[in-house]
C-alpha cells in the first residue's frame, strides 16, 4: 500500500523538478563549466553594470524569477514578446528587468552562441541582483530549457495576487512543490520591493461593510498611505516601499514591518496574523537566518516546472524559428 502511494508523490516531485536530499533532476552546479566556462562571470558583470544605471531593476529581477516559475515553470516564458504574452498581464504590469536580461543574453551569445538558456540567465540574474543589493549569495544550478508558450491569461490565473491570504498562498506554493516555510522566506524579498496605489486602495477605502479601512493596518501607516494614494486621484506610477523600515536594502526588515502592522498588501500582513505562519515571520527577523534560508528557498524556486526538452533561444524575446 505504501509503495503504491509513493508513486504519484514521486511523480509530482519530478514534475516540479524537486527530489529528496537536495538533488534536482536535470539541474547541476557549474552547468556551463565546459560548454561556456565564463558564462556566469559574464552574466554577473553585465547585471552589475546594468544595475549601476538603475538599481531598482534589481528587485524586478528577483521578482521576475518568481513570476516566471509560477506560470509555465522556470522556462523564461515571461520574456517572450507578443500581444497576449505573460508580460502583458496586469499582474506583470510593473515588472522590471527585461532590458537587463537582454543585455546579459547578448553578452553570453557573443562568447558562446546558442549555449546558455534564457531561463538560466533569469536564475543567475536573480542571484546576482540579490548580491548587488547586499543580500545573500548561492550556487545557481543550470540546465533549464526555454519554453515556447507564453499566455497572459495563464499569468493571471497562476501568480498569486496581493489580495491572497495565507491559505491561498500555501496552496499556490504547495501545488508547485514548495512549502509554507519557503513561501514566507521568499516573501522576504519584498524587503526591496515596491507596490503601487492601484493594488492597495481596496485596503484603504471601503474595505468592507464594517470597516472603511482595513483595521489590520497600523493607523498612522494607513494615513501615510492615503496621503500617497488619494482615493479618487491616485497615480498608478507612484512606488510605495514594501519595507518602510529599511527601504531598498536587502535585509530582514520586511518581517519587522509585519510585526508592526505595516505590511503593504493583504498577502504580506496575513503572514503575521495567521497562526500557521506567524512563528516563521518571527524566526526570520534574525538577519543571518533569513539570508541563509532565502538562498535555499531560491534554489528550490528555481526547480519548479523545469523543462528537460526545449530550446535555447538566441533572442530571449522570441521563439527560435
Amino acid at each position: 500500500m505504501s509503495q503504491i502511494s509513493c508513486v504519484p508523490l514521486i511523480g509530482m516531485l519530478l514534475f516540479y523538478g524537486v527530489l529528496v536530499d537536495g538533488y534536482y533532476p536535470t539541474l547541476y552546479d557549474n552547468y556551463y563549466a565546459s560548454s561556456c566556462k565564463d558564462a556566469e562571470s559574464v552574466i554577473q558583470q553585465t547585471v552589475s553594470a546594468e544595475l549601476d544605471k538603475d538599481l531598482k531593476q534589481g528587485a524586478g529581477l528577483i521578482r521576475m524569477q518568481y513570476h516566471d516559475c509560477f506560470v509555465e515553470g522556470c522556462d523564461a516564458s515571461i520574456l517572450l514578446d507578443g500581444p497576449d504574452a505573460e508580460k502583458t498581464a496586469d499582474v506583470n504590469a510593473h515588472l522590471k528587468g527585461f532590458d537587463v536580461i537582454d543585455a546579459a543574453k547578448s553578452a553570453v551569445e557573443a562568447i558562446c552562441p546558442g549555449v546558455v538558456s534564457c531561463a538560466d540567465i533569469i536564475a543567475y540574474a536573480a542571484r546576482d541582483s540579490t548580491v548587488k543589493l547586499n543580500g545573500s549569495s548561492w550556487v545557481v544550478q543550470g540546465g533549464r530549457k526555454d519554453g515556447i508558450v507564453s499566455s497572459a491569461a495563464n499569468a493571471e490565473a497562476n501568480i498569486p495576487p496581493p489580495t491572497f491570504e495565507v491559505t491561498q498562498l500555501i496552496d499556490a506554493f504547495v501545488q508547485r512543490g514548495l512549502t509554507a516555510w519557503q513561501m514566507v522566506v521568499l516573501s522576504g524579498s519584498h524587503t526591496v520591493g515596491v507596490g503601487h496605489c492601484d493594488k492597495i486602495v481596496s485596503r484603504l477605502y471601503n474595505f468592507d461593510s464594517t470597516d472603511f479601512t482595513d483595521p489590520t493596518i497600523d493607523p498612522t501607516y494607513a494615513e501615510q498611505l492615503k496621503a500617497d494614494c488619494p482615493q479618487f486621484t491616485f497615480n498608478t506610477t507612484i512606488e510605495v516601499f514594501m519595507d518602510v523600515l529599511t527601504p531598498g536594502e536587502f535585509d530582514s526588515g520586511y518581517f519587522d514591518t509585519l510585526e508592526q502592522s505595516k505590511g503593504l498588501f493583504t498577502s504580506d500582513q496575513s503572514l503575521y496574523l495567521d497562526s500557521r505562519t506567524k512563528s516563521s515571520v518571527e524566526a526570520l527577523k534574525d538577519e543571518a537566518k533569513f539570508e541563509d534560508e532565502f538562498a535555499k528557498a531560491m534554489i528550490a524556486l528555481g526547480t519548479v516546472g523545469v523543462k528537460t526538452q526545449g530550446q535555447v533561444r538566441t533572442n530571449c524575446r522570441v521563439v527560435n524559428s
